[in-house]
């Protein structure tokens, strides 16, 4: 490479000119245009969240309305993040191929149209053929939005705003729950459980026509040479005056079509393959992002889409008669809770840039083994014991914060900061798509579990999913010190 070259770690160079861009986009304060593009580029968190919780609210409608054996429920959770399983590869692998623009567009249409799809299911295979789609859908978002995040924030902010970005998947739940708690307060129908879905199609419709809005990410688009297009995108963020339009023209006229290449992989038109992964170079922060995350929503998705089944079983709601108003009750009490999901998400964006990424998800998996030993230990007192309230409440609590203000930030921030662009989505989609095959392990195994064991059984069960998740963190950490995603990229591992 010519030796005017601008090294960015040892071994790695670019051209000089790109190393400006990317400085701008790593210097550039943080403006409308950013909190824009986070806003729409968390639409898939969002709908992640309010499908969850949606669903989790019209399980026991479905179960009298479609008389749906055991089997039935575990195979209605699990579709919905089994097809999450195969949409966050194929997403990951498109957003690399195609753009991140147009996967997260198409995403949000293929969800809104799925959702629509199940409230109108007559029967449960096809409920669960639509939440398959819908899954997909919500899949393939994961590794499009965190990646366009990661790749458009300036590097102080970088952590704050992807936190906040999963930190959307709490507020679904929340507003989820005040829709859920509205409909149920307003219809003991059995058939309500169509307008959740129904509301859930809204949602990804009204994100997908807002996302047309968007500018590519500029990372990427000189990735593939496109630089005249980059630094148009790249005008959407810096706009302090020191380079101006004109400035900006000159930088790309100069680059062409010359693509940056800032990895240890071997230079080439095409994306790196799917095997690029398990490269050398990549392999200790593939381990590091896939196997502490499949933990997590062992956990995760476990009580997010059981919260009201074992809040039911916990006795919360039970001196109702009608099964909408138990579920109004259920509805508003897991609301309730999920507050603190945004509460550990906010501690989450204050710790996460401050203390780092794997030793918040140390302390948070840590924390998450003392909030389910709480609730387990709730079982050894009787229902209407007042100890029995304080633990369940504590242990939830504890649960959601340690979760959200620890692994459930940084398993979303991690793959998107230690893979190279051109490998980013693809790695953040491998690394979702092994943590859907967690949560549907996780949704699917609770229903049996509990109905074979109990409840003490499905508590035992988180708790050891949390001390796994630490445990695999432990022995593939890495230094995690804020850096440039470039320098990210090329960095030595130990």
């Amino acid at each position: 490479m010519p030796p005017s070259w601008t090294a960015l770690a040892p071994g790695v160079h670019v051209h000089p000119d790109h190393a400006t861009l990317l400085s701008l986009l790593d210097r550039a304060p943080f403006r409308r245009a950013h909190l824009i593009a986070w806003i729409l580029a968390s639409g898939g968190t969002f709908l992640d969240g309010f499908s969850v919780f949606m669903l989790g609210m019209a399980i026991p409608l479905v179960r009298q309305d479609l008389a749906l054996t055991a089997t039935d429920v575990g195979l209605l959770g699990s579709a919905l993040l089994a097809g999450a399983i195969v949409g966050a590869s194929v997403g990951g692998r498109l957003a690399d191929h195609v753009g991140r623009k147009p996967v997260l567009i198409g995403t949000m249409f293929v969800a809104g149209f799925a959702a629509a799809a199940a409230a109108a299911a007559r029967d449960a295979a096809g409920l669960v053929a639509a939440l398959v789609v819908l899954g997909a859908g919500i899949g393939m978002d994961f590794p499009a939005s965190s990646s366009y995040i990661a790749e458009c924030m300036p590097r102080r902010d970088r952590g704050r705003v992807m936190v906040a970005t999963i930190a959307a998947q709490a507020v679904g739940m929340v507003v989820a729950s005040r829709v859920a708690s509205t409909v149920f307060s307003h219809t003991a129908d059995l058939g309500a459980w169509r307008i959740l879905f129904f509301a859930a199609a809204a949602v990804g419709g009204a994100f997908g026509l807002a996302r047309t809005l968007l500018g590519e990410s500029p990372r990427w688009l000189m990735g593939v040479g496109r630089n005249r297009e980059a630094v148009r995108a790249i005008a959407r963020f810096v706009r302090d005056g020191s380079e101006g339009k004109e400035a900006l023209e000159a930088l790309a006229a100069r680059l062409a079509d010359t693509p940056v290449r800032a990895s240890r992989l071997p230079s080439g038109n095409r994306p790196p393959g799917f095997l690029a992964l398990f490269h050398r170079a990549y392999l200790r922060r593939t381990v590091l992002s896939t196997l502490p995350w499949f933990f997590m929503d062992v956990a995760t998705y476990g009580v997010g889409l059981f919260t009201a089944v074992l809040l039911s079983s916990l006795h919360l709601g039970q001196g109702t008669r009608s099964l909408s108003a138990r579920l109004e009750v259920l509805a508003r009490g897991s609301g309730d809770l999920d507050v603190f999901l945004l509460l550990g998400f906010l501690v989450g964006m204050w710790a996460v840039p401050r203390f780092g990424r794997i030793r918040m998800q140390l302390a948070g998996f840590l924390g998450m083994a003392f909030g389910a030993g709480l609730l387990l230990w709730a079982t050894a007192f009787p229902p209407e014991s007042p100890v029995h309230f304080a633990l369940v409440v504590a242990g939830f609590v504890v649960f959601n914060l340690a979760m959200n203000a620890g692994p459930n930030s940084t398993t979303y921030i991690l793959p998107a900061e230690l893979f190279p662009t051109r490998l980013r989505a693809t790695g953040s989609g491998f690394a979702a798509a092994a943590a859907k095959g967690g949560a549907t392990l996780g949704v699917f195994l609770i229903p049996l579990v509990q109905n074979a064991f109990g409840l003490r059984a499905v508590l035992g069960l988180l708790l050891a999913a949390s001390l796994l998740g630490f445990g695999s963190t432990w022995a593939f950490r890495v230094d995690d010190r804020v850096r440039t995603l470039e320098e990210h990229q090329a960095a030595d591992l130990p």
